[in-house]
This record gives structure tokens, C-alpha cells and sequence, in this order.
């Protein structure tokens, strides 16, 4: 693949996330991912390890040469599972320098697979006795995340023939690890290997991390017998590769950006063992959320559906076989609804257990963003059958919506947690102080957020188009009635017409929550704001006290819980920002769109091409460049997805497949050069646009298609003339 003239191998492994300790290494797949130094070993504690299933299966790893640590050398990436580290032996006595280098292949999915190769450089055989330290506490992520090292249950420890394997029991869970070497002697947390090397000659093992379920040693993403580019996790990336988009542009900054999200939005996809037919889903971020989100894997699959509408479908599969069936209030399970997260640790233990791990179901807005992926879905060209096989799980959803939704009848969908182990706030911005009023009051629950009434409409536009396609009259007027009413509701209570802007949301007294805060733009997104607000709704998110520079701020400079450092209170979110970019231009401000584009662009720059989850709220004119925020997740999904948004968004692409139309007029911002898409997937065929300076050229483009050189426009809700196929 090639953006923007640069190779993929320049780019692909940048692995030191924003915000994480100087030499800090993260190698990710599926939902395994490793933590380490820049000298491949994990001996620094804190959160370095291999992990897998929200279990920290190797806590320790450090490689000796005669018991004396390497000197480290380099680090050679190569995708987002692998990377080389190259290391050197001590100088021995007598001599200024050493003359063993020590390379050390590491390959992440499922456990770990470790190629050591010791070159003997010199020209005599050199002995030498090579030791690997390992050891395993088996502890639940989010007690390593929290600094809390503690294992659960009983440990015990069996050296075998090479091998060292850690079991942890609690009751008839059973977890555990095994680290096997052939030739090596084992002890306790040693791996030994006393090797002779002949003179400019090499000696090599590998060692592999297996997980440990119940009894049952995993089988290894990479097999030691099989070459590691016909392992699954390198065929998954090498077919996604060449099967998704290629995009040329004179723009680096859009280039290196977008390469960076091809490769992590790769290797964060999830196989489904169960389904292995079954399109993939993908986790939410590296490190702590490599697992499937109901939010943040639609919300991505979403924005990402100009590079490969696969990843929708497979989560929501995924999720639909996940959707809630009875009440709980422990994970907050209801009928039809769809779940926050799935977590497989030691801490879903207290959760409701399915063959996939423990399911919470603590999000206000994943439901609604189901049926609306499905809608989007079916304006991508999805076929009707694959429609019709979903569609008792999108009507699920929306009974969901109209049952359990709305707590208390005015129409707006709130949310209150069942009981104190749920989260406090239940929308995007899901921190404890997340949602506050103008002068910085916690608001209390239950509260009904603005861009979750957005979702909602979103939700019964989909259905309604969905049930026309199907002859179905009555839901489709029926729902479309629906979101009318709903959009008037919204427009008429949450608009503050003496501060020019609209209510974060409605708290537990029905009071609106009055802060100057970035929820608003994402109604801009779907067409829920009324025409004449939203001028007034552009220019207040495009003002000095809501745009950094950078981005827009979740909050605003004035308001009383505003703190650039904080999660939600005034930082960045490059996600959030591509979508208020979407709605801008959705709406018609174009300089608006193309300017928080170009914003983010910058910042992706500054961040080596890959957008961190979020960074801080400083000002442009305050630091040259962003502040990262200490914890954010690199690489996180939905942050690798705002590129791709961003390129559909400043080409104001929008096809309706099933009514043979699609909208497509450019808005590059001015000195952008030359954009080119190869392979884009449409109605079966790879297609390709081309545009520079106003122009727009489109190669083998469906017959059957009519290309519309126009903005689709804005507040268009219900389908396009003619029968949908």
C-alpha cells in the first residue's frame, strides 16, 4: 500500500504510544497486546507484560547472556503484532568490545512467539549460557492499570521438560500461562540454555507464551513450525491490505495519517473463533480496552465504512449475539439492549458470564447506534438478505429504545445506573464529573444527553427507511413520525436561546444542564438541529473558548469545570472532532469542516501520524505543539478511524446504493494537491476518484449508479425518488 509516495514499512510499527514512558514498546493483535522497554524486556514493572483476555499472563521477561542483562541496540518494527529488537552480550575480560549480537523476533497474538538468534561475530566459537527470566501473576488488567499487583486465588507453578507453567484457581475458574522452550532447562522463573556457538555462525530457539483456560494450553497464533508470514494474524493483515482502498494524496500530513490508521485498525480487529466465517469485529484501544465495545466499535465501524464495510457487519453480529435477554442490575442486561463491554479478567467474574467472556451493559447510546450502522450499512450497498437476517435484532433494539429507555415518559432517553458498581454516567463522556453544568455542578441522574437524542432520530430514520425497503407502510411512518416528533421536542426544550447554544442534556429535575460543551455538535452530524440554530451552533463549538487549535475542546475555556487536562472537561478527542466536522459540513460550512480537518491533520503530524484517544485542551497559540494526555490510549480505535472520516467528509462522498445514487462533491481546502482513491469498494466493483483543484474524475464507476456532483442535501431524512433494489 502507498499514501502519499511513503512506503508501508516506514510507518506501520511506530509503537510508543502518546502519553506513555520514554522507550515504553506496545505490540498488538485481537485482543492480546504486549508491554515492554525498548530493549524488548519487561522488567520495569508497573504495566509491562504480555496480556491476554484482560489477564496479565507474563509479568516478567528479561533475557542474560552469563547472567549479565544486554546492552540494547536498535528496534526494528515491522506491523503492529511484531517488531526485532537487537541486543548485545557484556564485553568479557580482556576485551573493549563484545562480539555477540542477540536478535530477538517477537510476534504478539493469542500469547507470544519470541525468535532468539545469537550470531557469533567473531572469528573463534564462543560458549555461552543463555537465560530467559520469566515470571507470571496472573493479575486482571485493570488492577495492573491501577497500580494494585495482586493475584487472585491459588497460584501454583509445575516446571516441566522446557516448559514453566503458572496456573491461578478461584473456584472452577482457571487461569494460566505456560512458557515453553525445546532444549531449554526449567526452573522455577528460569529458562536456561547453554549454548556453543561456531565462529561467524549463529545458534537460534524460540520460545512461546501459551495461555492457560480451564485445563486447556491454547494453540499458538504463531507456530513455531509454520513461517510467520502464513500464520493467521500476517495473512488477516496481508488480505486487508491489499483488499482495502489505496489512497495517494500531495498532502503528508493526510498520508502518514491514514497509513498509520490502516495498519492499527488492522491489527485491532477481533476473530471470532466461534464464527470463523464471520466478518471480524473490532476492540476499542491499546493498552486497556482491547475488547469489544458496544459504543466504540460502532461508533468506528461507522466511520470507517469508506475503508471497509466488513468491520460493521462483523460487530454487529457480534453484539447481536451479545444483546441483552433479561433484566439484571448487576450489569445492567435488559431486553434488546446492546452491551457496554465485554471483559474476560479476573474482575468478570462478577459479571454475567457468556462463552466469550462477562458482558456490562452500562451505555445509554449503543443501542440506537446499532440500528443506526444498520441503516448506514444498507446505504453502503448492504444486501437485503444479510438486512433481513438483522433486522429482529434492530427491532429488538428498538423496543429497547421505547420500553426501557425512557424512564419516565416526557420522550428523551435518560440513563441512571442500576446500582453503585455501574457506571455513574453512561454516555461517550463516562467519567464520574463528565457532565456539569455552566458554573461546574456535577449534574445528577437520571439525565437525558443531547447527542443520545441524536442517535435516537438516527435510529427510527434507519428503521423507517429499512421498513419502506420491505413494503412495511405502517413502521415506516410510524418511525419516521417518531423522529419528527422527537427532533421538535429536542429543538424546543434543550435550545438555550439566551446563551445562543444547546443544553449538555436534562438532569434528574428535568433542569437543562447549561455548559458550553461539544455534545451539541454531533446532532449537527445527523440532521437533528433545526436550520436556523445552527449558525449560531457553528460558531459557538468554532469559537476561541471551544476551538484549541488543535480541535475542538469537550468544554468550553469558561465554564467552571473546565481543565485541559482532564479526560472530559476540556480536552481533545480527535473521534468526537471528525464527526463535528461531518455535521459542519452536513450543514454547509464548508471553512468550518475543512478547518477542525486540517486541525486534527496537524495534530496527527505532531503525533508521528497516529491520533492518540485524546490529548489536552491547551491552546494552539499556548504550546507548538499538543500536550498528550498521560493515559490515552495509542492505538485506540476510534481515534485510527477519524482520518478515514475525515477524507470521506472533505470529499462529501454519501451513497445511497439501494436507491442507485450517490452524492459526491469535493471540498478540499485550498493548496491540498492532488487526491487519488484506488480500490474503493462500490456495488461489487473497485472503483476510483480522483480530484485536485475543483475537478473530479471517477474510473470504473457502476453503470447503474448515478454519480451527483452536489452535496447530498443536509437535512434530507427519508430516501431518495425511486424503488430501493
Amino acid at each position: 500500500m502507498l499514501i502519499g509516495g511513503i512506503s508501508m514499512t516506514e510507518w506501520t510499527a511506530q509503537q510508543i504510544p502518546a502519553g506513555a514512558a520514554p522507550g515504553t514498546v506496545i505490540l498488538f493483535e485481537g485482543t492480546a497486546f504486549c508491554v515492554c522497554a525498548q530493549s524488548g524486556d519487561m522488567v520495569r514493572g508497573g504495566t509491562d507484560g504480555i496480556f491476554f483476555r484482560d489477564t496479565r499472563l507474563v509479568s516478567r521477561w528479561q533475557l542474560l547472556v552469563d547472567d549479565e542483562p544486554l546492552e540494547p541496540l536498535d528496534l526494528v518494527p515491522a506491523d503492529p503484532f511484531s517488531a526485532t529488537f537487537l541486543g548485545r552480550s557484556q564485553p568479557r575480560p580482556g576485551r573493549a568490545e563484545s562480539s555477540m549480537l542477540i536478535t530477538r523476533a517477537r510476534y504478539v497474538g493469542g500469547g507470544m512467539r519470541e525468535d532468539i538468534v545469537v550470531h557469533n561475530l567473531s572469528k573463534e566459537p564462543a560458549g555461552l549460557i543463555l537465560a530467559l527470566d520469566v515470571d507470571a501473576d496472573l493479575c486482571d488488567l485493570f488492577d495492573v492499570k491501577a497500580g494494585l499487583i495482586r493475584t487472585r486465588g491459588e497460584l501454583s507453578r509445575e516446571v516441566g521438560d522446557g516448559s514453566i507453567t503458572v496456573v491461578s484457581r478461584e473456584g472452577d475458574r482457571q487461569r494460566g500461562v505456560r512458557i515453553s522452550s525445546k532444549g531449554a532447562s526449567a526452573g522455577p522463573s528460569r529458562l536456561s540454555f547453554f549454548v556453543a556457538v561456531p565462529a561467524r555462525d549463529t545458534w537460534e530457539t524460540t520460545v512461546m507464551v501459551q495461555p492457560v483456560f480451564d485445563g486447556d494450553v491454547l494453540p499458538p497464533r504463531f507456530p513455531s513450525h509454520r513461517p510467520v508470514e502464513r500464520a493467521d494474524p500476517a495473512r488477516r493483515l496481508q488480505a486487508w491490505q491489499q483488499d482495502t482502498p489505496v489512497v495517494l494524496t500531495q498532502h503528508s500530513g493526510l498520508g502518514k495519517a491514514l497509513l498509520r490508521s490502516h495498519a492499527d485498525l488492522g491489527s485491532l480487529r477481533i476473530f471470532d473463533e466461534d464464527h470463523p466465517d464471520r466478518p471480524p469485529s473490532v476492540a476499542a484501544g491499546a493498552p486497556w480496552f482491547m475488547t469489544l465495545f458496544g459504543r466504540d466499535s460502532l461508533l468506528t465501524s461507522f466511520m470507517t465504512l469508506m475503508l471497509d464495510r466488513s468491520l460493521a457487519l462483523g460487530t454487529l453480529w457480534t453484539l447481536a449475539d451479545l444483546q441483552g435477554e433479561r433484566v439484571n442490575p448487576l450489569t445492567e442486561e435488559e431486553p434488546g439492549k446492546i452491551l457496554h463491554e465485554l471483559r474476560g479478567g479476573v474482575e468478570a467474574g462478577v459479571l454475567h458470564g457468556t462463552p466469550r467472556g462477562a458482558a456490562y451493559y452500562g451505555s445509554v447510546d449503543a443501542t440506537p447506534l446499532f440500528v443506526m450502522v444498520l441503516g448506514e450499512l444498507r446505504r453502503w450497498g448492504l444486501h437485503h438478505d444479510e438486512v433481513k437476517r438483522l433486522m429482529p435484532h434492530a427491532d429488538r433494539a428498538m423496543e429497547w429504545i421505547e420500553q426501557f429507555g425512557d424512564l419516565d415518559g416526557d420522550g428523551f432517553v435518560e440513563y441512571q445506573r442500576k446500582t453503585d458498581r455501574g457506571l455513574i454516567n453512561q454516555g461517550w463522556k463516562d467519567s464520574f464529573d463528565g457532565i456539569n453544568f455552566a458554573d461546574g455542578r456535577i449534574a445528577e441522574s437520571p439525565i437525558a444527553l443531547a447527542e443520545v437524542q441524536a442517535y435516537v432520530y438516527a435510529a427510527y430514520l434507519s428503521r423507517s427507511l429499512l421498513a419502506s425497503e420491505q413494503g412495511d407502510t405502517a413502521t415506516a411512518e410510524e418511525c419516521a413520525d417518531r423522529a419528527a416528533r422527537l427532533k421538535e421536542n429536542f429543538n424546543r426544550t434543550f435550545w438555550l436561546p439566551d446563551r445562543g447554544w444547546y443544553a449538555v442534556g436534562l438532569d434528574r429535575y428535568k433542569r437543562p444542564i447549561d455548559a458550553l460543551a461539544s455534545n451539541m455538535g454531533h446532532c449537527l452530524l445527523f440532521g437533528f438541529i433545526d436550520a436556523d440554530k445552527a449558525p449560531a451552533v457553528a460558531e459557538r463549538l468554532m469559537s476561541a473558548e471551544m476551538f484549541s487549535g488543535w480541535g475542538i475542546r469537550t468544554l468550553a475555556t469558561s465554564m467552571g469545570a473546565y481543565n485541559p487536562m482532564s479526560y472530559h472537561n476540556g480536552s481533545v478527542w480527535p473521534h468526537e472532532n471528525a464527526l463535528i466536522a461531518a455535521g459542519l459540513m452536513r450543514y454547509g460550512f464548508v471553512n468550518e469542516a475543512q478547518r477542525v480537518a486540517m486541525s486534527l491533520l496537524d495534530a496527527a503530524n505532531a503525533f508521528e501520524g497516529r491520533l492518540p484517544e485524546l490529548f489536552c485542551g491547551f491552546g494552539r497559540n499556548e504550546y507548538p505543539k499538543p500536550v498528550p494526555y498521560p493515559t490515552s490510549c495509542s492505538p485506540q480505535a476510534w481515534a485510527a478511524a477519524s482520518p478515514v472520516h475525515l477524507l470521506r467528509t472533505l470529499l462529501r462522498f454519501d451513497p445511497w446504493i439501494p436507491y442507485r445514487r450517490t452524492w459526491l462533491a469535493p471540498a478540499l481546502p485550498p493548496g491540498f494537491g492532488e487526491l487519488r482513491i484506488e480500490r474503493l469498494w462500490l456495488c461489487g466493483q473497485q472503483v476510483s476518484i480522483y480530484t485536485s483543484g475543483g475537478q473530479v474524475r471517477v474510473g470504473n464507476w457502476p453503470e447503474d449508479i448515478e454519480l451527483i456532483d452536489e452535496p447530498r442535501p443536509p437535512l434530507m431524512t427519508v430516501e431518495p425518488a425511486g424503488e430501493a433494489r
